[in-house]
């Protein structure tokens, strides 16, 4: 178990001790987001034990994460995705490497998984007898999937908008679920009030500190599929903020323990229908927005975990951009076209943000680009169908083939 020295609040700066049930700050509600805090000092963790460890998930990671060392786990799968290299497109646009990191490939399809998996042991040292959270679709299909794998009753609100395949997961995981009449902030919203009032494990990351933990094991995962470097930028799609939090947490954690000596520039994307992080970040100033974009995961209008997103741009000297929904639709289209990876539209949005980078001379030369893609297209049929033409039938003869083919 990584020595957790305490829990201080990002707003405020409150410290709390470890042993403190609380997920939230006491001063400042469910605004005061915590940030987990380890001694470094303690955690002794080196290059060859990596490299001689055989376990295929992130829990080759554990001595990074905040779990006791007996608590259990879920036998899910999680983590060790596959790095994609897109040689021929690099050397196109001159640059060193440009990689895709496929987190679709997680047991419920989305990077979501990873904080699930803390998120329930979390769960089960905190003696809760169920599990709670809001979502748009992918945090809430992987909770389900986990609160399954463990026999824990999950309850999850989604949004009106949620996408049927997503609600479909939740409904085979067995999970009760809500759907409200309402955008995604008044689940998130209903969530907490419930988790209170029944004594539920509240598994959203913009609100459990312990979340983004799960989450930053992919960062931990990039350094080591490059050959154990880092790269020099990493793109991703950005709603409430946790995944960025997340991945700025775990090189963070590399450089602390002495494994590497700086950070990677974070590219943060939103999509331009619902981008009040790109907002705050160029103004300093947050305004909520009410969402209107095909990106349904990172339609956030109220983003909870901004404070942490901003600390992680900020501080690794990254950017937040927004793409179109037009040029989303077209790496939906295009990502696969060059990869072989089925993005949703949320986690395209990365890869519309990486091609708008390179249109505008921003990317830079001779560097290394990771995309991380966040979930798996299979997610939402509807949108991908929405970019396709959809072939007529052909009456069942090799003339009609011929026809056809020309």
């Amino acid at each position: 178990m990584a020595e957790v020295l305490g829990l201080k609040c990002m707003k405020c700066g409150r410290e709390y001790s470890p042993r403190n049930a609380l997920l939230v700050c006491e001063t400042c509600g469910s605004n005061g987001i915590l940030d987990v805090l380890y001694d470094y000092s303690k955690i002794q963790l080196s290059l060859k034990e990596l490299k001689n460890d055989s376990q295929n998930s992130l829990w080759r990671y554990r001595k990074l994460l905040p779990l006791n060392d007996k608590t259990r786990i879920s036998p899910l799968q999680v983590g060790m995705t596959p790095l994609y290299s897109l040689k021929d497109m690099a050397k196109t646009n001159g640059l060193k490497g440009i990689y895709i990191k496929d987190d679709g490939r997680n047991p419920t399809a989305s990077l979501k998984d990873r904080a699930s998996a803390v998120g329930i042991s979390k769960a089960i040292e905190a003696g809760s007898k169920a599990v709670c959270c809001a979502s748009t679709g992918n945090a809430a299909s992987s909770l389900a999937g986990f609160a399954a794998s463990l026999g824990i009753p999950a309850f999850i609100f989604v949004p009106k908008r949620a996408p049927k395949a997503k609600i479909a997961q939740l409904l085979i995981f067995g999970a009760k679920t809500i759907i409200v009449d309402d955008t995604y902030d008044r689940a998130f919203e209903l969530s907490i009030e419930t988790s209170i009032r029944y004594g539920f494990y509240n598994r959203n990351c913009a609100y459990n500190p312990y979340l983004v933990e799960g989450k930053k094991t992919v960062a931990f995962e990039i350094w080591e599929n490059l050959g154990y470097q880092l790269p020099d930028k990493v793109i991703l799609s950005i709603g409430d903020g946790c995944i960025t939090s997340g991945i700025y947490k775990g090189f963070y954690d590399l450089m602390k323990i002495g494994l590497t000596d700086h950070l990677p520039q974070i590219i943060a994307v939103q999509a331009a229908g619902c981008n009040p992080m790109e907002v705050a970040f160029k103004t300093g100033e947050f305004k909520e927005q009410k969402p209107n974009t095909i990106a349904d995961s990172i339609a956030v209008g109220i983003p909870r975990n901004r404070l942490k997103a901003l600390r992680a741009l900020e501080e690794s000297k990254g950017d937040c951009i927004s793409v179109s929904d037009d040029e989303i639709k077209q790496a939906i289209l295009e990502l696969p076209r060059v990869s072989g990876v089925f993005a949703e539209p949320a986690a395209a949005t990365a890869y519309a943000g990486f091609k708008k980078l390179l249109n505008s001379d921003l990317a830079g030369k001779n560097e290394n680009v990771v995309i991380l893609i966040t979930g798996n297209g299979l997610k939402d049929i509807d949108s991908a169908l929405s970019v396709c033409q959809l072939p007529e039938p052909i009456e069942p003869t090799m003339k009609a083939v011929e026809k056809l083919l020309g």
